[in-house]
């Protein structure tokens, strides 16, 4: 009979250091089972869900995210309560329907103005392209998918790197409830910026695919200027290729309700995602941000930073961040976090990271939130040096945000944003 011998913490974690493996406390290199396993008749979402007619409605709901309920058919989703983990800080009351009605309203006209380089196309929903980025993962992107009659598809062809940006502006035809799908893809070693920008009166579900391939190189800017009473949830789902890098920027200022759902998956190994956003809220907005980045591919990383400021009576940010490390996606080096920093009286911010780890034989994952005040020592050491109270709490704020202002590396679109915050900080001045 062979001798079965223990091996003690210590042991473990010296075998580690001597093969070069990081160690984790609680995980191994086989990883921790945080799922239900997957069986034929029930797999979990994302790709094991694609791999089904329209994704199969299949997942386990509220579970590990990887077990999230993925698909393409409504019918699916069972009708929101309110209660579900994914909706528990939305209120429904003032989402326009979005999550039950027919979205039977005028979508946001599209005005594309891009180098001569980009494909800009109107297409139909059996075009090839829709769904190739992800499939909804919940009742209000489910319900846009059924029901948006075109979809704009913006291709940046493979090995252009472009010089100028591509805008997108999407202008709200008023207040009906409406479906929205656009598709952008940035071909084998293409290069670019592409700005989604949301102006005027909207009640809109809306889907953004970002697909891409091998070697691209892509910067993502989605900036909500709503009108005040406007309503707008986007699920933008984000595929990365091999070696590809996704530079993807959520900026939401304007808008009675916004609710951002970026996604990140990778696809093959190499890849690398940034996820950043700004959001400032007034009295009444309600504005969140829900980040999933999905790493199931090995050497990949990821960055997820999102800054929010709040100021006025029941002015309200959400931020969840998910990162799922997967099994298989050894070498991942994935690090998540918010920062809130309350200006006034009378909002609230909830934020909430979450991470999930598989695997042990990871280069590096943490996550971070910070939500408070003004800080006093920062006010004090301008005021000692003359300057009054007021202009010290704006220069604050604005270095606060300019971090993830400055991320997105085109002069036209960061004075926009400098400007824009000047003009949130004068409101509550007002």
């Amino acid at each position: 009979m062979t001798e079965l011998t223990e091996v003690t913490t210590e042991e473990n974690i010296a075998e580690k250091a001597r093969i070069g493996a990081p160690s984790i406390p609680g995980l191994t290199e086989e990883g921790e089972t945080l799922a239900p396993a997957q069986t034929a008749a029930s797999p979990l979402g994302g790709d094991a869900a694609k791999a089904h007619s329209h994704g199969g409605g299949y997942g386990i709901p509220d579970s590990s995210r990887a077990g999230r309920l993925t698909s393409y058919r409504l019918e699916d989703f069972p009708a929101v309560k309110g209660t579900e983990e994914e909706w528990r800080f939305t209120p429904l009351k003032r989402l326009g329907g979005l999550h039950k009605d027919a979205l039977d309203g005028a979508a946001p006209a599209v005005v594309v103005e891009a180098p001569e380089q980009v494909r800009v196309e109107t297409v139909g929903r059996d075009d090839a392209r829709i769904g190739s980025a992800g499939i909804p993962e919940d009742r209000v992107s489910a319900n846009a998918w059924a029901q948006f009659a075109e979809a704009t598809v913006v291709t940046i062809p493979s090995g252009i790197a472009l010089d100028e940006r591509v805008l997108v502006t999407l202008t709200g035809a008023g207040l009906a409830a409406a479906a929205q799908h656009v598709v952008i893809v940035a071909e084998k070693g293409a290069r670019g910026v592409v700005v989604l920008q949301h102006v005027g009166a909207a009640i809109v579900s809306e889907n953004v695919e970002i697909v891409l391939e091998d070697g691209a190189d892509l910067t993502v800017v989605t900036l909500q200027e709503w009108t005040d009473e406007s309503v707008h949830a986007s699920s933008q789902q984000v595929k990365i290729g091999r070696d590809a890098h996704i530079k993807h920027i959520v900026v939401s200022l304007g808008g009675s309700l916004v609710r951002m759902t970026p996604t990140a998956r990778f696809a093959a190994p190499g890849g690398q995602a940034e996820l950043f956003g700004l959001y400032f809220a007034d009295a009444g907005q309600h504005l969140e941000q829900r980040t999933y980045v999905d790493h199931a591919q090995p050497n990949c990383v990821s960055n997820v930073l999102y800054k929010g400021a709040l100021q006025g009576k029941d002015a309200r940010t959400v931020w969840v961040g998910d990162v799922l490390i997967q099994k298989q996606a050894e070498g991942t080096d994935s690090y998540e976090k918010n920062q809130n920093l309350i200006l006034t009286d009378g909002g609230r911010a909830d934020s909430v990271p979450n991470l999930e780890i598989e695997t042990g034989l990871i280069e590096g994952a943490g996550h971070a939130s910070a939500t408070g005040r003004f800080d006093d020592e920062h006010l004090f050491y301008l005021m000692a040096r003359g300057i009054p109270e007021d202009v010290a709490r704006r220069l604050v704020v604005r270095g606060f945000l300019n971090e993830i202002i400055q991320k997105i590396g085109v002069a036209s679109i960061e004075e926009h944003l400098t400007e824009a915050v000047e003009r949130e900080l004068d409101a509550g001045e007002n």
